[in-house]
């Protein structure tokens, strides 16, 4: 499955008179306008959508093939494989071809969310359908396009000579809680020689190309309390429901002073606040039986300058006095650079946008905070991303690739 040509793509409507073929593709007339820019980034999405890399699997098959691929465009490779939590076998690789200096590093992940449920009949999740202008697959968008148009720029470019190094990462555990990205930041050598040269970075999520230079960061909390379980009409059991009402009355507090104190307000972020989330599990398999467990999740996104420890630690007190047992799930500092750096300037010029912006959803980017210039820039749109319908435009998917050879040729490539 990995690499080589796709012996099939099934396009909706087709008809005798609308049809072209190149390349061992099907395409509907209007898709070659996009040819043959988009063609390689296409071989490598098929491939990839067809990994079903749900993050609570394992994602080593995907990682084995992106690796053959990275060998096969010259880079070195490290490898970093762990088991999550629940014992699960993951997977996360890293490379670099040319040789050291302060070149480009590029980070993406394998890992896609679940399929709850798909609205797209013409091609199941796991099928990489292609129409006139959209490319239709879990993680089309979020973000294996992002990731194809990477390596399609990468070998456009193979026979070019590098004078700085060009890194591309890809991680697992993304949509989870960005284990893998901590792993490649504790473990790996390669990583290290990024920060050593600082190398410009960019976390390649959707952003429909515009340049982003900080969103928020992510803390999770879990809460548990513990009860006894009985049937209730003989009052022999302990309801762990009971001990988190107090607890979650005070969280109510926290929540509405996030959402109402200046201290936790950044207009440059859309919404403005943490948007702390509460989620509410108690185990209980039937109504009378006494709730044996509860356990409470909370999640809440801070922004840059604001008490993300002062924060946790608050929440933890509260456990505390309340007998709960409490544990940091993970937590990840805001992503920001300034927006008037040299770098920022230096991107908005080559992508030709005219200003850099923020976003409220959370990336790899927070565990990279041993780097200074980092931002968020891919193709797609974040609308798309996690949708029973995730899909890409091929319009994104040409433009994105273009723009990742455009900055590989300005910092990698001595000009000619």
């Amino acid at each position: 499955m990995c690499r080589g040509l796709v012996a099939r793509i099934v396009l909706s409507r087709l008809t005798a008179e609308n049809i072209t073929h190149q390349d061992g593709f099907v395409f509907r007339t209007g898709a070659e306008s996009h040819l043959p820019m988009v063609l390689r980034s296409l071989h490598y999405l098929n491939d990839m959508i067809q990994f079903s890399s749900v993050s609570t699997q394992s994602n080593r098959a995907i990682t084995d093939c992106i690796e053959r691929w990275l060998t096969d465009l010259s880079f070195k490779t490290e490898r970093l494989d762990y088991q999550d939590e629940e014992g699960t076998d993951k997977s996360c690789v890293i490379a670099r071809k040319g040789p050291l200096g302060s070149g480009l590093a590029y980070f993406g992940h394998s890992d896609v969310v679940p399929v709850d449920s798909w609205s797209f009949a013409p091609a199941g999740p796991w099928d990489c359908h292609l129409t006139e202008d959209r490319v239709y697959g879990r993680g089309s968008c979020d973000m294996k396009g992002s990731i194809a148009c990477m390596l399609a720029a990468v070998e456009n470019l193979r026979e070019k000579k590098l004078h700085a190094p060009v890194y591309i990462a890809v991680t697992a555990d993304e949509e989870i809680g960005m284990r893998g990205a901590r792993e490649i930041v504790s473990r790996s050598s390669l990583y290290r020689e990024i920060v050593a040269s600082q190398s410009r970075t960019l976390v390649g999520e959707p952003t429909q190309l515009q340049v982003v230079y900080a969103h928020k960061g992510g803390c999770a909390l879990r809460i548990t309390s513990h009860g006894r379980a009985a049937h209730s009409s003989t009052g022999q059991g302990l309801n762990a429901n009971l001990a988190m009402i107090p607890f979650l009355s005070e969280i109510r507090k926290l929540h509405d002073e996030m959402e109402s104190s200046p201290a936790w307000r950044d207009e440059r972020f859309v919404p403005p606040t943490p948007t702390m989330n509460i989620t509410i599990r108690d185990n209980s398999g039937a109504l009378n039986i006494t709730a044996p467990r509860c356990v409470v999740m909370i999640y809440f996104r801070p922004m840059p300058g604001q008490d993300t420890d002062g924060t946790v630690d608050r929440i933890q007190k509260l456990a505390r006095l309340n007998g709960l047992q409490c544990e940091t799930v993970f937590c990840g500092s805001p992503v920001f650079t300034n927006p008037d750096s040299p770098f920022i300037r230096e991107l908005l010029s080559l992508t030709n946008n005219s200003h850099a912006t923020t976003v409220a959803y959370g990336t790899d980017g927070v565990a990279l905070n041993e780097l200074q210039n980092v931002a968020i820039l891919g193709p797609g749109s974040i609308e798309q991303a996690h949708t029973d319908d995730e899909w890409i435009s091929l319009e994104q998917l040409e433009r994105g690739t273009a723009l990742f050879e455009k900055l590989i040729r300005h910092w990698c490539i001595q000009p000619e």
